[in-house]
């Protein structure tokens, strides 16, 4: 009994319990042991008992049918099923332990005698599993909604910010003011965890801040050297569900810089041999932003991670590029006619149609690269709004060759700190550019659609390759469902456009308060876009195949096959047969042999793809 006595003394919701509490509810508790794989309760039955772990981890899930959600793992010290002492209705979620456990039992008979006979400490409890079950339900609703696991052991650790006290559980790296954050900003549930790049580049940026202060001697050795190692961790892939905050937030990126300074310097005490929450050793605000301010963290961050996320969307581009390139020389023999405003213009290659693609991409990969460059120019050192107040002289330069030095970015120095502090222009540029490219994207895969119509009543000049079936209720339907789903990426790139166009306006004096969903928008827009590009190239350009006939039949069939025989037949012939053929339904090819002004030899080679397609030495008509 002692030994329980002990147990409920240290656990979070009795803390506080005078003695004579905690021996009542030490001598109606029972011990059960639970071995590897055993379940403690099913979701849906009824509650039994309030326990506390002594000993081993209990994993709570939800999902009675298919897949089930893992919500957390409970160790030693935390409470299960609490509710039993509020209300009868039955679990909510599942419990089992992977490896064995002890848990302390207060069983519902028990709780009745105590609510029953000991009515002021039945509501003292009460209160408390109020309190304790509001914590735990957001937990667990952060982790249906995509959190990644954290063990929960229901214990948490007090921290002050200008507002108050607020408890942080105590397995979080992130601390109060994250707190505050994914309480005030519950929008898109789109978390900063969601763009590593982004969590990458505050990694960076601290990093090489810490780096600097301690060069200009106002940073220790030890702290540095704990900065960097829990830096370096991120960078590794680490901690980085740690990053919670919702990515459209007020404060200007306020929470997110936070977030930043918050999840490095618990991992830093522990680093130091400290306990997180411990921040007189090593503070957030203190160490982790010392000589900085979010203004200009956060736009340094947006300006790495935008340069940092284009290679993998150049690559992208490079892939489809490449694609179209094949697609180029394969059908370099395939005589077609091309189309102007719908109608038929004159005879081209479907070699020269997919190189004119490849060519489209092309010149925007360089005006990405273009635009990227002028991300390069970061206003780290201008704190809050250019002046650089609260950092030493130096700050910015030495600041700005340790992030060159980290990131592999060839990031310089604005030449005015406090015109870069309020400029979103370079913002702009880059989504202007990535609107340019979804544009003349989507008009390929409109191209692509358009020519691949049919399969027996449209163009059905290239076959694409069938991916998947068409229709609920047309057998044999296949549709372009590629294409048709990189036009909507594209729509979603220029729509997010005219978002950071009204966010880079709204700027109002030395700030721009807008940055987040200027942030958002551009991090979308870049995955997006390289997603689109990988699928399109891989399954769709690659699997085109060339209907050789048609393509040939349309060319013989073409009115527009006349403005090719003008400089050999003239205008005048040409235009009289060009009607002949649209009022008799006849092939221009045809009528020029019936008529015998050339020769079926010489029409045919003058119908050659290297005849028709580039300048060259005419036949003379005959006659």
């Amino acid at each position: 009994m002692e030994r329980v006595r002990r147990l409920l003394a240290k656990t979070d919701l009795l803390t506080g319990l005078d003695p004579d509490d905690l021996a009542c509810l030490a001598a109606a508790a029972e011990r059960r042991t639970y071995g590897p794989g055993e379940w403690l309760f099913h979701e849906s039955t009824p509650r039994q008992w309030v326990g506390i772990v002594e000993e081993g981890a209990v994993e709570l899930c939800r999902g009675l049918h298919g897949q089930s959600t893992r919500i957390a793992v409970v160790e030693d010290g935390a409470i299960l099923s609490e509710g039993a002492l509020l209300e009868d209705l039955p679990h909510s979620k599942s419990g089992f332990t992977r490896g064995g456990a002890v848990v302390i039992q207060l069983s519902q008979a028990a709780i009745a005698i105590i609510r029953r006979e000991r009515p002021e400490l039945f509501s003292r409890l009460a209160a408390r599993v109020a309190q304790h079950l509001s914590r735990r339900l957001r937990l667990a609703a952060e982790a249906l909604t995509g959190t990644p696991d954290l063990t929960v052991s229901g214990r948490t650790r007090r921290e002050h910010d200008l507002l108050g006290e607020r408890d942080v559980p105590a397995e979080a790296y992130y601390g109060i003011q994250t707190l505050r954050a994914v309480e005030n900003f519950p929008i898109s549930g789109t978390r900063l965890a969601g763009f590593g790049h982004f969590i990458d580049a505050l990694a960076m940026i601290k990093k090489a801040a810490a780096l600097a202060n301690h060069d200009l001697g106002i940073l220790d050795r030890a702290r540095t050297d704990a900065i960097a190692a829990a830096c370096d961790e991120i960078l590794a892939g680490k901690f980085h569900e740690q990053f919670v905050v919702d990515m459209i937030q007020g404060g200007a990126g306020t929470s997110t810089n936070m977030n930043a300074n918050e999840v490095i310097a618990n991992r830093g005490l522990e680093h130091l041999g400290r306990q997180k929450g411990e921040y007189r050793h090593l503070h957030p605000n203190d160490h982790l932003n010392l000589s900085q301010s979010t203004n200009d963290v956060y736009p340094t961050a947006i300006r790495l991670a935008v340069n940092l996320m284009l290679k993998d969307v150049l690559a992208a581009m490079g892939e489809l590029k490449a694609a179209l390139e094949v697609k180029e020389r394969e059908f370099a023999d395939v005589l077609k006619m091309g189309r102007t405003q719908l109608q038929d213009a004159v005879p081209m290659t479907l070699g020269q149609e997919f190189g004119a693609y490849a060519v489209m991409i092309g010149e925007d990969m360089e005006r990405l690269r273009e635009a990227a460059d002028l991300l390069k120019e970061i206003n780290l050192g201008a704190t809050a709004i250019g002046t650089g107040i609260n950092s030493p002289p130096g700050y910015a330069e030495l600041a700005t060759e340790k992030l060159r030095q980290v990131s592999g970015v060839a990031v310089v120095k604005s030449s005015n700190l406090v015109e870069a502090t309020q400029d979103s222009g370079a913002f702009v540029q880059m989504s202007g550019v990535m609107k340019r490219v979804a544009v003349k994207l989507s008009k390929i895969c409109n191209d692509l659609r358009l020519l691949s119509s049919g399969p027996r009543c449209g163009l059905q000049e290239i076959r694409l390759p069938p991916m998947q079936p068409g229709s609920s209720i047309m057998p044999g339907k296949v549709n372009p469902v590629i294409p048709e789903v990189v036009n909507q990426v594209c729509f979603e790139i220029i729509g997010n456009d005219l978002t950071i166009t009204m966010a880079a306006e709204a700027g109002q004096l030395e700030l721009n308060v807008m940055e987040p969903i200027i942030a958002l928008n551009l991090f979308q827009n870049l995955l997006y876009l390289r997603n689109a590009c990988i699928t399109l190239a891989g399954r769709c350009i690659l699997g085109i195949q060339a209907d050789r006939d048609r393509c040939r039949s349309f060319v013989e069939q073409s009115i527009g096959l006349v403005t090719a025989l003008v400089p050999t037949l003239g205008y005048e012939r040409s235009v009289a047969i060009a009607k002949e053929a649209l009022e008799g339904g006849r092939s221009v090819y045809q009528l020029v042999l019936e008529k015998g002004w050339l020769s079926q030899e010489a029409l045919d080679d003058l119908l050659r793809p290297e005849q028709m397609t580039h300048p060259r030495q005419l036949p003379r008509a005959e006659g």
